[in-house]
């Protein structure tokens, strides 16, 4: 699981006919992935989210369970919205 901002949207014309209605956004990570995956991930909204907005993102399988549809080509889900920033803890 994944704590991140949400910095942006992806808008697609085309996509796969499971991913039809799905709405996709741009979250750069709190702590830093390894470089092969880069800053940023683009993540299936499935709670409503908004820009400027800390959310909890899985990725993997547990990430197409997030998102209800286990046949989906999804790798990264938002699966909720943290009420109050301040009080993550990093350790």
């Amino acid at each position: 699981m994944i704590i991140g901002k949400v910095v942006g949207t992806v808008i697609c014309t085309r996509k796969n006919t499971n991913l039809v209605g799905s709405k996709f956004l741009i979250v750069d990570p709190m702590e830093k992935m390894t470089a092969a995956v880069g800053d940023r991930i683009v993540a299936v909204d499935n709670v409503g989210a908004g820009i400027g907005e800390i959310v909890l993102v899985a990725t993997g399988s547990a990430a197409r369970v997030g998102c209800d549809n286990e046949d989906s080509p999804v790798d990264a889900c938002i699966v909720g919205i943290v009420d109050d920033p301040e009080k993550i803890i990093i350790a």
